[in-house]
């Protein structure tokens, strides 16, 4: 049961989006421009790095969705990420995207912890500059999430179809909060 009193139908980060809505638009637009935007990485990589940042922070929610998001788009079924999967070694993804991703999990435990080697190891696998920064900024930026989630005790489904139908709106609709706000027909197929 959520610690405030959030909308009963709406779930996970949804939730607490449509609870306060003025904080709400401004973390969607960066979240649109980081995962959405113009980039080097693919959509399925961006999603991919939310993904394993939450399920480093056993943040069900999150990683679900996410999950489903970096499934769905091209080349992201083929990544071999499950929810809540921890493991890189087990990942289908290039050396680039582990270097990224090894160095998105030292954010997710402080951002102190990367390190110039890290940073070296991602270039000579082939990352830029901006590839680096927006790693560091999504991996932070989904840490926050994960906390707002789960400190607010949001309601989070069990059921794998509810998620395959929230990564199918995220592939489709983006980030960006809708103008009418959030309707648990968000929910629904489409």
């Amino acid at each position: 049961m959520p610690h405030i009193n959030l909308q009963s139908d709406l779930y996970g980060i949804t939730s607490v989006l449509d609870f306060r809505p003025e904080s709400a638009a401004p973390l969607c637009e960066l979240t649109q421009m980081l995962l959405r935007g113009e980039s080097s990485l693919t959509e399925a990589e961006r999603e991919l790095i939310a993904s394993h940042v939450s399920s480093l922070n056993e943040c069900v929610f999150c990683s679900s969705a996410h999950t489903a998001a970096t499934c769905l788009l091209p080349g992201g079924n083929e990544t071999g990420i499950q929810p809540m999967q921890t493991s890189l070694d087990s990942l289908h993804i290039n050396d680039k995207m582990k270097s990224l991703l090894r160095i998105a999990a030292k954010v997710q435990q402080s951002g102190r912890n990367v390190t110039q080697e890290d940073v070296e190891l991602a270039k000579m696998n082939g990352a830029t500059d901006r590839e680096i920064h927006d790693t560091v900024l999504i991996a932070a930026l989904f840490c926050m999430y994960n906390r707002y989630v789960d400190g607010l005790a949001t309601s989070t489904p069990a059921d794998a179809d509810f998620y395959q139908t929230l990564g199918k709106r995220i592939t489709t609709r983006g980030y960006m909060m809708p103008k009418d706000g959030y309707h648990a027909t968000d929910y629904k197929n489409q």
